[in-house]
């Protein structure tokens, strides 16, 4: 297996292929997070889910498979997506199983390690008749005074997406309650993946992700009488790899959401190195004042930080080449004012001669952000592109975390915006930094630099 790009700090099974995030809950102090799993090699197939234990969201234990396919089952061709709950102290995981796809339950004692698959499986085989749907799968459960409620990614064929809605007492015994929402094809596409839907603040959050496109979208909204009214719409990241998030409360109250961060090279390529997929840094979601969504990284990240640089009060102007500041697994912490200058940002995992590198920047007239990868890698086989996203800073200083971990850079500006690349530089020089502004000059209020630990050295 190639080692080369393998991020140190962001969860990746030991090796071969994994994607999206599911079954996250917290039990007893110990956080689960399950995942979709190939066991067997470095592509997509023969979904399992893959699991992992931590008691801070930040050094992961691996653990056995738990779930894989039952020859003969309603999951003989994969268990894909799902949740985990608390069924009145009895650990349940709710998944999609595929021959076609329905959905079924498993249970498990109070270590979460070791799990069955009820003998009632599937609970719900198949979607409502007279609806040409395009997908089934993806339960997401949650209680209410009335009993459970699950929502289901779907679409109706030539019409666009959908989230379906069931109710159930037992979770065995499931009533259709009709679409929760429904997209425009020509908007959202044709099917919708790995809904969530959870209340967050005075407000219901909405979680999914379309096919075709490559995006994970969120709607803000009033849930009422089995129906959701969304007032407002964005993309959780905006670098077009970030696919199928999953959002859980913890134990504390928080909204903590994982993702699952694509690969940014070739099939060939990830076939090559013999693994794929890592999970994105959990995010905090939350409530701004004025009801927009904030994401950020959690606060237990901090525990990773090493060997801080601070650099202050400075005017930029050009490229400024920061000495003291480099590596392939750090992170930054940058505010900066864009005064009368163009754009403003920086370079990370740059190479001295500037052959390879990675820019982010922000366009003052255009308002956005740009995260471009285009030159991280002088490997064709290494896909950059240029991604943007929507970004007014009014009066606000320009405030950026950016986490760089070999192959990921996530970037996060001004608690509202996530933008994540993936990069595969081939120079091993390559982990230079430098403060960039355009068009006039600006200034660099502060700068805090970390090297990051791994979160393999310490469990």
């Amino acid at each position: 297996m190639d080692l080369r790009h393998r991020p140190q700090y962001h969860f990746l099974p030991l090796a071969n292929w994994m994607n999206d995030p599911n079954g996250l809950i917290q039990w007893d102090g110990v956080y689960h997070l399950f995942y979709q799993h190939h066991p067997h090699g470095p592509g997509w197939a023969d979904m399992h889910w893959g699991h992992a234990t931590s008691r801070d969201l930040v050094h992961w234990t691996h653990q056995p498979i738990a779930l894989a396919p039952t020859p003969g089952g309603p999951d003989a061709d994969g268990v894909f997506s799902g949740c985990a709950i608390d069924h009145d102290g009895v650990p349940t995981l709710v998944y999609t199983g595929v021959r076609p796809e329905v959905q079924c339950l498993a249970t498990s004692d109070d270590e979460l390690i070791v799990w069955q698959k009820s003998p009632r499986n599937p609970v719900i085989a198949g979607p409502p008749e007279g609806l040409d749907v395009t997908g089934f799968r993806d339960p997401y459960v949650w209680r209410e005074d009335d009993g459970w409620y699950m929502v289901l990614g779907s679409g109706i064929r030539g019409q666009g997406g959908m989230v379906m809605l069931y109710r159930s007492a037992d979770l065995y015994e499931w009533e259709y309650l009709g679409p929760l929402i429904e997209g425009r094809i020509d908007e959202t596409g044709h099917n919708w993946e790995c809904p969530n839907f959870l209340p967050l603040g005075d407000r219901h959050l909405l979680l999914f992700s379309p096919q075709p496109f490559r995006q994970a979208h969120y709607y803000l909204g009033e849930y009422a009488e089995h129906r959701f009214s969304p007032e407002a719409h964005g993309l959780l990241d905006y670098g077009g790899l970030y696919y199928a998030p999953q959002a859980f409360m913890d134990e504390g109250g928080r909204c903590v959401c994982f993702g699952w961060l694509l690969e940014g090279r070739t099939e060939a390529a990830y076939r090559a190195a013999g693994w794929a997929g890592v999970q994105s840094l959990p995010r905090e979601l939350t409530l701004a004042p004025d009801g927009s969504l904030q994401q950020r990284p959690v606060i237990e990240l901090e525990a990773l930080r090493r060997d801080v640089v601070h650099i202050a009060n400075r005017s930029l102007e050009g490229e400024t080449r920061l000495d003291d500041v480099a590596g392939s697994c750090i992170e930054l912490c940058v505010e900066l004012d864009p005064q009368d200058a163009g754009q403003v940002g920086l370079t990370v995992r740059a190479s001295p001669d500037g052959d390879e590198a990675t820019t982010i920047l922000y366009d003052v007239e255009r308002k956005e952000l740009v995260v471009d990868s285009r030159a991280a890698s002088l490997d064709p086989e290494a896909e950059g592109r240029r991604a943007t996203a929507p970004l007014d800073l009014g009066d606000e200083p320009l405030a950026l975390r950016v986490f760089v971990d070999e192959s990921v850079i996530e970037v996060f500006a001004n608690e509202r915006i996530c933008l994540t690349a993936r990069v595969y530089p081939t120079r091993d020089d390559s982990v230079g930094v430098a403060l960039v502004a355009t068009g006039g000059s600006a200034r660099l209020l502060s700068l805090d630099a970390w090297r990051m630990e791994s979160i393999w050295s310490s469990r």
